[in-house]
């Protein structure tokens, strides 16, 4: 049966070409996901300022929170709840001390402390500053001049070209909240390219402006020997330092540690959208398939008259669906790493992934998309060659024709399975989740109800067809009679071109608005609890003694340092919804209250100062907690702190976050320091009035100003990453979508070859012809944009509701228009250019080519 597969191949190109390029785009699709989530989970970044050192030593940047009591037990989840783990989002730095103990270890010739902290130079802000005595990790050397004594410093040899610095030369530096004049004591140059340029302080200065004076960010370890048994060796001496050993590619997770981050992200995108594409990529083929059968109908009913039995009927349909997926998935394979890598690059662009870490496309990425199509193609022509094999060649003639049954037991089945989740996730999404988390539940639910409207959408588009019967008629005279004749007679084969389309409306609308309404709700939320009117910022932070200036200024009714990290809720032991860390919000307690419009329900902010905290009412109420109470929380670098609660707060729901004092939160972060200072003003002095007195006030300090309006768009710009990947990789879906869309609506018109010519001889001119295929394609893109608003809907209602309280989403109704019509535009060219060709010729000779 093999060799007739591949003999009626050569006779089927249409459908042949159809189900490739269905297979071929799928494959390579989820292929493109696959490489993104290796990538992930390798989180590879070679190290460059660290490189020189075989073995490197730096902070554990996650932590484990006990339970107080380790004999609880969750039976219903069949787990241990004693201990739950979380990531740090600040660097953990390490004791300076552990250098001389490092030293010591067996086999280590030499260990060096290495700080790195962000300096402004010559107007160049990405430039990192570290002591000299660490430049021998990569190593730098001193290509002229001489090693920096205290005010001095040597500059890299491309920072100093790009400046136009040289020995001698005096420079303002920029760093840790504070300006100074520096002497440029030499010029040094790396083996290798740097992603960022460096700046080599004294190792006093250096240690002054990290702001983490005793502490290093990593130790490079020098050894001979075996590099593996020395670092096991040095893993034993800094094993209760909270500190891993790192060799090879590895230690470039310490030298950036934000590669892990984004290592974490990449996996998370790559699973979501690639379960996504996978979905889509089965159904499409699945439909392509199917429809590709439905055509041949004719021809698998006269196999079967002359003796073929229903089993061989299945192998050649499976073996002609083999070879075409084969095919698609060979060529999808040598494709699938240019699109993975394509798409990693724009990642890169737009600053959702780090430059340094690199991109990994193996084998295994390829065998995933491979034997995700492939078993698309299976699945489909089990199903399709289910039918052929199954019906008696006489039902099969007559039908061949017009096929009108489709009501099956697996379209009920599963059509009621996925309406019932559907319906499940949405009473989830308006009963259980808060704020933009109940995207989570409201997200999948598009593919459920499209599945579901896509198992009824023959009995669908008969009763749209029935329902605008009357107003086509009165429109469109007889070519809209015939064209709705089609329709209803054809529902079977109208409906495999209306499920694409639905598709694309469907998970394009839902998408986008679900973006959309989040981005809307996050500003919003920022906007209600931001009464500042003018903010100091600077790339360093701002230093403490800034805030008393400027608390100082006429026209200043408060000031408050503002910074942001997360904690974690160590006693008493929170097992809920924030096993990820609870956002963290510093703040100033003299300026807190005039700065920020959060709810105090008990308390005040006012005693925000020492060891102190401000909780959501709600967690201090699921805690057992209330003003005067004691909690023990983790901050950003896993540093204990045992706080008490001064006041409670009532937030958005999904935007709850802790308020501590900006004095205990920022020498915990990875900068040091607050990076913003929020400034309120007195009624009646105007936001120009404001800017320019803060401006005169912090003269000589490394700080800019701005209004309200920066603030504000500042945070509206750090959503934007979010929704940029979340539109990208949607646009990815949809452009594989609508590929299918124009796939399926060729191949029907293109089939009608001998319909168009019969109409023809029968009297219809060609231009009623082609009139009636636009009607056509008009009808089948109305009950496709019809159906994906309504799966569309289903999930973006029960979002909003939670979201915002609204049933209309946020954004403009032009992403809707823009949608439905590119939909429509698709759906007519797709069914009107093809139906042209399909008229070019004789009618006669249309007739003669059968089916």
């Amino acid at each position: 049966m093999l060799r007739i597969a591949v003999r009626t191949l050569r006779l089927r190109k249409g459908g042949f070409l159809a189900t490739f390029v269905a297979v071929f785009f799928g494959a390579v699709l989820v292929s493109a996901c696959a490489g993104l989530m290796e990538t992930g989970i390798r989180s590879e970044a070679q190290p460059q300022r660290l490189a020189g050192a075989p073995i490197v030593i730096g902070g554990q940047q996650s932590i484990d929170i006990a339970r107080e009591d380790p004999a609880e037990y969750d039976a219903t989840k069949g787990k241990d709840l004693k201990t739950r783990t979380g990531t740090l989002p600040e660097r953990v730095r390490l004791d300076a001390g552990l250098v001389d103990r490092v030293r010591s270890v067996p086999g280590v010739t030499g260990a060096v402390g290495e700080v790195s902290f962000p300096v402004t130079v010559a107007k160049a802000a990405d430039v990192l500053g570290h002591a000299w005595n660490s430049a021998a990790l990569t190593p730098y050397a001193l290509t002229s001049g001489n090693a920096p004594a205290p005010g001095e410093v040597v500059l890299d040899a491309g920072l100093a070209r790009n400046a136009g610095l040289s020995i001698g030369d005096r420079v303002d530096i920029a760093a840790h909240g504070s300006a100074s004049g520096y002497r440029v004591a030499g010029i040094a140059a790396a083996p290798r390219a740097m992603t960022q340029s460096a700046l080599f302080f004294a190792p006093t200065d250096a240690e002054r402006l990290s702001g983490h004076p005793g502490r290093a960010d990593a130790i490079g370890v020098f050894a001979t020997g075996d590099i593996d048994a020395v670092a096991a060796r040095v893993n034993d001496v800094v094993r209760n330092a909270n500190a891993v050993v790192l060799t090879g590619v590895d230690r470039g997770q310490i030298e950036f540690p934000e590669a892990n981050a984004s290592g974490e992200k990449l996996i998370v995108l790559s699973a979501v959208t690639g379960g996504l594409s996978v979905t889509v990529a089965i159904f499409v083929v699945a439909s392509t398939l199917a429809l590709s059968t439905q055509q041949r109908q004719r021809e698998l009913a006269l196999l079967r008259a002359i003796g073929t039995t229903p089993r061989q009927l299945r192998r050649m349909v499976l073996g002609e669906a083999l070879v075409v997926g084969l095919l698609a998935t060979a060529l999808a394979a040598v494709l699938g790493p240019l699109a993975g890598g394509q798409l990693f690059e724009q990642l890169v662009a737009n600053d959702v992934v780090p430059s340094v870490v690199a991109f990994h496309q193996g084998w295994l990425p390829a065998v995933v998309a491979s034997g995700a199509a492939l078993l698309a193609v299976v699945l489909a022509s089990v199903v399709a060659g289910y039918r052929a094999g199954r019906i008696r060649p006489t039902e099969a003639l007559a039908e061949s024709a017009v096929k009108t049954r489709w009501v099956t037991p697996m379209r009920v089945i599963l059509g009621a399975l996925c309406f019932a989740g559907g319906t499940a996730l949405a009473i989830v999404t308006v009963a259980v989740m808060s704020g933009p988390v109940a995207a989570s539940t409201a997200g999948p639910a598009v593919m459920l109800w499209a599945i579901g409207v896509a198992m009824i959408s023959p009995g669908v588009t008969k009763v749209t067809a029935a329902l605008l019967h009357a107003p086509v008629k009165l429109l469109s005279g007889v070519n809209g009679w015939m064209a709705l004749r089609n329709t209803r007679v054809g529902a079977l084969r109208v409906s495999g071109a209306v499920t694409p389309i639905m598709l694309a409306v469907g998970i394009a609308t839902a998408n986008i608005y679900l973006q959309t309404t989040q981005e809307a709700v996050s500003n919003q939320a920022f906007t209600e609890d931001l009464r500042a009117d003018a903010v100091v910022s600077g790339p360093g932070g701002v230093a403490p003694e800034l805030v008393r200036r400027v608390q100082q200024v006429p026209g200043v009714a408060g000031a408050s340092e503002y910074v942001t990290s997360s904690v974690y809720v160590e006693k008493p032991y929170e097992s809920g919804q924030h096993d990820e860390g609870w956002p963290v919000v510093g703040l100033t307690a003299k300026g807190a209250a005039q700065t920020t419009a959060a709810q105090v329900t008990a308390g005040s902010l006012d005693a925000l100062s020492g060891n102190t905290v401000a909780v959501p009412a709600k967690l201090a109420a699921d805690l057992g907690r209330g003003v005067g109470d004691s909690m023990t929380l983790r901050l950003g670098d896993g540093a204990r702190a045992d706080v008490r609660i001064v006041a409670l707060l009532t937030q958005r729901p999904g935007f709850e976050n802790f308020v501590l004092p900006a004095e205990l939160v920022a020498p915990h972060t990875t900068a040091g320091l607050a990076p913003q200072l929020l400034v309120r003003a007195d009624p009646g002095v105007d936001t120009t009035t404001l800017t320019t007195r803060l401006r005169e006030a912090t003269a000589g300090f490394p700080v800019r100003v701005g209004d309200r309006d920066a603030l504000i768009a500042a945070h509206a710009k750090g959503n934007e990453v979010g929704a940029w990947i979340n539109y990208l990789l949607v646009g990815m879906i949809m452009a594989y979508t609508v590929i299918s869309v124009v796939n399926t609506l060729v191949m029907a018109t293109m089939r009608r070859r001998r319909e168009f010519g019969l109409q023809r001889l029968s009297g219809f001119t060609r231009a009623q012809v082609l009139r009636m295929a636009g009607i056509e394609g008009g009808l089948t893109a109305l009950i496709g944009i019809v159906l994906g608003s309504i799966v569309a809907a289903g999930s973006i209602v029960p979002f909003c509701l939670v979201a915002s309280d609204s049933l209309v989403p946020s954004g403009p109704v032009s992403i809707y228009l823009v949608v439905i019509g590119l939909a429509a535009a698709l759906a007519l060219a797709a069914t009107f250019v093809p139906a042209w060709f399909a008229t070019r010729g004789r009618p006669a000779e249309a007739t003669a080519i059968g089916e």
